[in-house]
């Protein structure tokens, strides 16, 4: 007979060893199971910077997007936001907007110029000096800050003194004061502003307007690590080297506030929008035309607003248009070439680049190269309608007592000079004939009198 003893231990060896496996199951769990890098010491964890972008104007829709990237970067916790510009300027109030975001901002913010050919033109000096740290890459420039304000192609200076020494003294201090928050050259600040001076990557170093010289993103960032940048709540040692980037996207409505102020994008729905509408006064009930058209004009009417516009621009560009429509009725010609003359002409002078409100580049406006193919199409439409008219003038008269003289048909009766009836041009006619025709018979119309044809015998 077995023992107690021996009975009691065998009773707990199976429940012990079930639990013996277990706990040597989570232990190699525990094991196999990674230990983030920050609880390692002397690894540093894998960092995370923001990503965003202002490529073209500086506008409502790029300071609602900048801005709001600063906020979400601020509360996702990255290591730093990271601007890339491509801008030839832009809105004064937009531009004072995003500067006010930088200079404010708990994180660091660090701006890149480039690619290789890109620019910080006008407005886009007072972001990149705004920044924490700057840098631009090979073959870029920043400068050509001064303001402008006047009637179409007066300098300030030229027109009111006092008005002129206002804006230049207000711009001045806008930028000077930028720079030495930042510690960045003042001098160079103001002859900016005050002497449109432009400078290469290369001299911006030199400068101290930029920090760095980066060929890409990845590079500024891995340049930009161990470096001391001064926050709200104090310095803050950069840890970017090998850091993730991740984009930021606007959201919709601010792509399409960006998207419409562009001045390509003004010229050609207002274009779109001024052939639909007038197409559809000169032929009622297409509806089509006049729907598209309506809704270009609505669009265009919000690109205006956020654009410097001359209304000599957009005159001139109405009565493009009102001389095209007009070619379609009048078919000379010259109503046609001077209606694509005019169209180019407003659209060159749409922008006006003497806007105390906007900071732009000579280059921001409608370009050559959308100019160049609207007036190629316009023209050719033009040209074709007045080759169809040319080749209508020259067609027998299809329509009238005098489209049937020459036309076939069938006699559907006998017909002789007392009467008789026929079927010509899809109609039933009462028809006579000198001769008599037998039913059935292929005739020929040589004239009509009234309501009655006169045929004869085909061949």
């Amino acid at each position: 007979m077995r023992s107690s003893t021996s009975i009691h231990r065998k009773k707990w060896t199976a429940p012990l060893a079930l639990f013996l496996t277990v706990v040597g199951l989570f232990l190699g769990a525990a094991a196999e199971t990674p230990v983030p890098t920050e609880a390692i010491p002397g690894v540093p964890a894998v960092r995370e910077v923001a990503r965003c972008e202002l490529g073209g104007a500086v506008d409502g829709g790029t300071a609602a997007y900048l801005t709001d990237c600063v906020q979400r970067a601020e509360a996702g916790g990255y290591e730093a936001l990271l601007v890339r510009i491509d801008t030839p300027g832009g809105s004064l109030e937009a531009t004072r907007e995003i500067v006010q975001s930088f200079l404010g901002a708990r994180i660091p913010v660090l701006v890149w110029i480039g690619p290789s050919g890109a620019r910080a033109g006008s407005a886009g000096v007072f972001l990149t000096m705004a920044s924490h740290l700057a840098a631009m890459a090979p073959a870029t420039n920043i400068g050509a800050a001064h303001p402008v304000m006047g009637p179409s192609g007066s300098d300030p200076e030229q027109g009111g003194k006092h008005m002129a020494a206002k804006v230049m003294n207000d711009t001045l201090a806008f930028a000077e004061g930028i720079a030495k928050q930042r510690g960045r050259n003042e001098q160079w600040a103001a002859e900016a502003v005050r002497d449109s001076a432009s400078v290469t990557a290369e001299r911006a170093v030199e400068l101290r307007v930029v920090e760095l010289i980066a060929p890409s993103e990845r590079a500024f960032l891995d340049e930009a690590d161990g470096r001391t940048v001064i926050l709200p709540d104090g310095p803050r040692v950069l840890r970017t080297a090998g850091a993730r980037i991740e984009a930021l996207h606007p959201t919709t409505r601010q792509a399409l506030v960006h998207w419409l102020a562009s001045p390509a994008i003004a010229y050609l729905l207002f274009l779109v929008a001024g052939l639909g509408i007038a197409i559809e006064v000169a032929h009622p009930g297409g509806i089509v035309p006049g729907l598209i058209g309506g809704i270009c004009l609505v669009l265009a009417m919000i690109a205006f607003s956020a654009l410097p516009i001359q209304a000599g621009g957009v005159i001139l560009m109405i009565l493009g248009i009102g001389m095209l429509i007009s070619e379609l009725f009048v078919a000379s010609g010259l109503l046609g070439v001077g209606g694509v003359a005019l169209l180019i002409l407003g659209g060159l002078l749409l922008i006006d680049h003497f806007d105390s409100k906007w900071f732009v580049e000579p280059s921001f406006g409608v370009t050559w190269w959308l100019l160049i193919p609207t007036a190629v199409l316009c023209g050719g439409a033009a040209a074709f309608v007045i080759l169809r008219a040319a080749e209508a003038r020259r067609l027998p008269q299809r329509g009238g007592d005098a489209g049937l003289v020459g036309e076939l048909g069938k006699a559907l009766r006998d017909i002789d000079s007392s009467g008789g009836q026929v079927f010509v041009h899809g109609e039933l006619w009462q028809a006579i004939s000198d001769r008599p025709i037998e039913e059935g018979s292929a005739i020929v119309v040589r004239g009509v009198d009234g309501l009655v044809v006169r045929v004869e015998r085909k061949g």
